[in-house]
């Protein structure tokens, strides 16, 4: 990943996505903190590097503020903590780049309100001092109410063992605080390497932190029996081992390792007290495969804390859960649980017993499903729906190339019937193309048919001199596009981009009505559509039409959505008598606080789609 600035950019972009995805959410699982901080800033860079500097800039801003505050609240907790007679090392803890951008994300807040939440870690020798520190921590500032978490007494999957507090600090200004041991320390930045280093040294992982003459002493302390064991160590990565064996078809492995690694996590007790750790939301049933399959399989109803609950009950952190099974030897589950389960070996599980014990059931709700769904959508069945038509969705799909393997697909919830319809659609030809361009063109003004009228729209028709002339909506051409005409059925000629994606398609169909034009001296009004992709904030909106009101722009409509992301993005149609302008425009909007992008929406291929989907893939 360090090497990524010498590759392409295409395939940097790969690998980066590929990183993010999976790489860097694994190494959290195995407990590498570093190592997964530093692919994910690096991960970061390479695909959002407009975000990635913004954030940059911002954070530069403000470190000042920050540290002189960092510096108080550091200086009043070692004095705490020396008065305690407890022996702590205690840092601020800087916030990566990406992490806040999750935050923004994950919170919905400003990035103010994120990068001002000051982060203290304290590391101490042993479990009790932690609980020492946490005392003192809380007898000097009050908690914040729901926001502790004693993952000591209860550790992470991925070995991670910590207390967190938030506490309101000096100035009303909320303060996260980590409280943990030296080698709690080492297991949360390096996770599993950390483990091996101490079983081939003796010594837990000198190399890995500051040294410590009493690491042996702490080792042994008896106080320090909730440390993990070797078991508790690798249980994952066996739990990874299983799961491989479970799965043969890569991408559904590799699809569902992604969901499980970017899950938040739910610790919920089996009726012997033993703890389960499931995904955010994970249900009864998933509770059942964790067990065993044919638990899951044979499973026919539930008791949380004592009481019958249905199955799709969302499970609570310290819920305790019974399964109750059934002895029939028709028993197995139902495909309704495929809605609501959250796990994916309890999805897998359920999807191989459709497949082996209800593949001609599977094969019959299949048809019906796509039937139903094309009739709601006025689709031809008969046009669409042919064997060839079928077998070719299913090779497209890498299913086994007959009309049963695609309608089993879809019985047992594999593949959409909106996926297969789309293909069909599309496999089926664009015949309807040409009427939808015209549909979608604008004309800027009615034009009286003569020579003089198509000069005052500024376009000539090369040869003709009495036509009706309109710009395309779908493109929007102002002076200085290359443009090409389109006659149209009783609409005269429609203008286009050359790289119009619509007239591109309609060259290759009905080239016989593609004709030369040309723009002429004569000066009109144009319309011109941008995009806006800022960072979300308040008052965003409100700055970007201020621009827009100072360039004298007259707003025709306009339109604002933020995604999961936390990108606003932005759409705005103005009219424009001069699009020498438009440069001015764009360089005084760039200047805004947390845009890093704005640019002219055309019909160009792509052109519309967000630039952040277009630099994952490298094409920018």
């Amino acid at each position: 990943a360090r090497t990524w600035r010498y590759v392409k950019p295409s395939s940097s972009h790969k690998k980066a996505r590929e990183t993010l995805d999976v790489y860097a959410p694994l190494a959290n699982r195995l407990g590498m903190n570093a190592i997964k901080t530093e692919l994910e800033e690096l991960s970061f860079k390479v695909l959002y590097p407009k975000i990635y500097n913004e954030i940059v800039v911002l954070v530069a801003r403000r470190a000042g503020q920050r540290e002189v505050y960092l510096r108080q609240i550091l200086e009043e907790i070692n004095a705490d903590l020396a008065e305690q007679h407890v022996k702590a090392s205690v840092k601020g803890r800087p916030k990566d780049y990406f992490s806040i951008y999750q935050k923004m994300i994950v919170r919905g807040h400003d990035f103010a309100n994120i990068y001002d939440l000051v982060g203290v870690r304290i590391i101490v020798d042993s479990i009790r001092d932690c609980y020492a520190a946490l005392g003192a921590v809380h007898a000097r500032w009050s908690p914040v109410p729901g926001r502790f978490k004693d993952y000591i007494a209860t550790p992470k999957l991925n070995m991670y063992q910590s207390l967190h507090t938030t506490v309101v600090g000096p100035g009303g200004k909320p303060v996260e605080i980590q409280i943990r041991t030296w080698d709690m320390h080492r297991r949360a930045e390096f996770g599993i390497a950390a483990h091996w280093k101490y079983k081939a040294n003796g010594q837990a992982g000198r190399a890995l932190s500051k040294p410590d003459n009493d690491d042996l002493k702490r080792e042994n302390n008896i106080d320090d029996k909730k440390e993990l064991s070797e078991a508790d160590n690798l249980k994952w990565i066996q739990q990874l081992a299983d799961w491989t064996s479970e799965t043969p078809d890569s991408d559904e492995f590799l699809g569902s390792l992604k969901q499980d690694l970017g899950a938040s996590e739910v610790y919920v007790f089996t009726p012997k007290g033993s703890i389960v750790a499931l995904p955010q939301d994970a249900t009864p049933v998933d509770f059942a495969y964790s067990v065993h399959t044919e638990v899951g399989h044979r499973m026919m109803g539930a008791r949380v804390n004592g009481r019958l609950v249905p199955l799709d009950t969302k499970l609570s952190n310290g819920d305790t859960v019974e399964v109750l099974t059934s002895k029939s030897d028709t028993a197995g589950p139902s495909r309704d649980w495929l809605s609501f389960v959250k796990s994916p070996r309890a999805r897998n599980k359920i999807r191989q017993w459709f497949s082996k014990e209800r593949r001609s059931e599977a094969i019959e709700e299949g048809k019906d499903e796509l039937t139903r769904a094309m009739r709601k959508r006025n689709l031809p069945l008969t046009t669409l729906m042919t064997q060839q038509a079928l077998i070719g969705v299913a090779d497209e799909l890498n299913l086994p190339t007959n009309v049963e393997s695609l309608y089993a697909a879809i019985g047992e919830g594999q593949v959409s019937t909106q996926n297969v319809i789309s293909r069909l659609v599309k496999d089926a030809g664009a015949d309807e193309v040409a009427e939808e361009v015209e549909q979608e063109a604008l004309p800027l003004r009615h034009v009286e048919r003569s020579h003089k009228s198509n000069g005052a729209l500024g376009v000539s028709v090369k040869g003709v001199g009495d036509v009706w002339v309109k710009l395309a909506k779908c493109c929007m051409p102002v002076p200085g596009d290359m443009i090409i005409g389109f006659i149209t059925r009783n609409q005269g000629v429609s203008v286009h981009r050359t790289d119009c994606q619509n007239m591109l398609d309609l060259q290759k169909t009905q080239s016989e009505r593609v004709i030369p034009v040309q723009w002429t001296s004569d000066k009109g009004l144009f319309l011109v559509k941008v995009q806006v992709e800022a960072l979300d904030r308040q008052h965003l909106l409100s700055d970007v039409t201020r621009v827009l009101s100072d360039h004298g722009v007259n707003i025709l409509s306009g339109t604002i959505a933020t995604g999961d992301d936390r990108v606003a993005t932005s759409q705005f149609t103005f009219e424009m008598a001069d699009p020498q302008h438009l440069a001015t425009l764009l360089a005084a909007i760039r200047k805004i606080e947390g845009v890093f992008d704005v640019y002219r929406i055309t019909g160009a291929k792509d052109s519309a789609e967000p630039r952040l989907r277009k630099m994952e893939r490298g094409n920018l």
